[in-house]
């Protein structure tokens, strides 16, 4: 019998062999007592295998030799493994339970900064993280809100753990969203979560953030992943993957309203006045802007001929005074046109 198992085997023995010779049941008492001790060998660490293993050693100790007693003393066997075994599983699950409510409770402290630094540190490297380095965080949206646990967030997870191994990434859910947070220097990490995320959510989009150092800068990535997708739903960006860095103009365009307000006011007001309001004359100088100031290209997102272009550009020029081919106005009329995707204008009232 293997060494450390035998007192998880406690009266196993007699009462195998009181039920093999009487061919009686386990009383429920018994069976209380098999999955008592099915519970501990679970909390102790001993593997069911093993634990199985060992009872069947015992057994053959005390099988009846009187073959009329077999029967008896295999539905003795059946009911005691299989009530130890109940035992086991319960504590795995009690178990398992336990370290995903600590888990999750880690994660909200972690992203929301609720914890003491240092004790935040220290609980972090039972999850495989080194808060002492940089990390990024990237953030997968799809149709559906997803939890730990479910298929979708289960295959990404298995997908980063068959690529990468274990670099001290941690995948986790927030809000419905994926998380991964990946060490700063990782950075093949980040990009392949991104992509196979994209694809297992059924073309989602994610964001990443920019490595940030030390235990706060999880909480400063994870952010900047969150803002990077809300600045693209304002801005109608179709790209699947979003780059923080990429995106920095918006927010630091964004932070004084009421001057972007007057901006957009003051550029693109006259807009209004055209035939069909201002909408069509916003998406036009949007999709310019896009293209690269390049008609042909621009016509083509729009689906209109580059006659119909130039005309637009033409009466935009009229009704505002600026011109988006020359580099004075230029700039003007795009801070303006993303001022407007940003505060929804004409849509809101500014």
């Amino acid at each position: 019998m293997r060494q450390g198992t035998e007192r998880y085997l406690d009266g196993f023995a007699r009462i195998l062999a009181d039920a093999a010779a009487t061919g009686r049941r386990l009383t429920r008492q018994e069976l209380e007592s098999r999955r008592t001790l099915g519970e501990r060998a679970a909390e102790a660490g001993h593997g069911l295998r093993a634990l199985v293993g060992a009872h069947l050693t015992a057994a053959r100790t005390v099988w009846p030799a009187d073959h009329g007693c077999a029967d008896g003393a295999l539905a003795a066997l059946h009911q005691a493994v299989d009530a130890f075994a109940e035992g086991y599983e319960r504590a795995q699950r009690l178990a398992v339970r336990q370290e995903e409510a600590a888990r999750r409770e880690f994660i909200d402290d972690l992203l929301y900064g609720r914890s003491n630094l240092g004790r935040l540190a220290e609980r972090a490297e039972r999850f495989g993280l080194r808060l002492s380095r940089a990390h990024a965080v990237a953030v997968a949206e799809g149709p559906t809100p997803y939890a730990e646990g479910e298929p979708v967030p289960r295959r990404v997870e298995q997908a980063l753990l068959t690529r990468f191994g274990n670099r001290d990434v941690l995948l986790t859910t927030k809000d419905g969203r994926l998380l991964c947070i990946a060490p700063g220097h990782e950075q093949d990490v980040l990009p392949y979560f991104a992509k196979y995320a994209h694809d297992a959510t059924g073309g989602g989009r994610v964001a990443i953030g920019r490595p940030q150092p030390g235990p706060g800068g999880v909480v400063q990535s994870y952010e900047e992943a969150l803002n990077a997708l809300e600045m693209a739903e304002r801005l109608g960006l179709d790209d699947p993957v979003l780059h923080a860095e990429d995106l920095l103009v918006y927010p630091v365009l964004a932070r004084d309203r009421q001057a972007m307000a007057d901006l957009v006011r003051n550029t693109l007001g006259p807009l209004t006045a055209a035939r069909g309001g201002a909408q069509p004359l916003l998406d036009t100088l949007t999709a310019y802007f896009d293209s690269g100031c390049v008609a042909t290209e621009a016509a083509r997102r729009l689906s209109l001929s580059v006659r119909a272009l130039t005309y637009r550009l033409a009466r935009i020029r009229q009704l505002t005074g600026a011109d988006p081919n020359d580099p004075a106005h230029r700039y003007r009329l795009q801070t303006a046109t993303i001022g407007a995707r940003l505060l929804d204008w004409p849509a809101k009232e500014l």
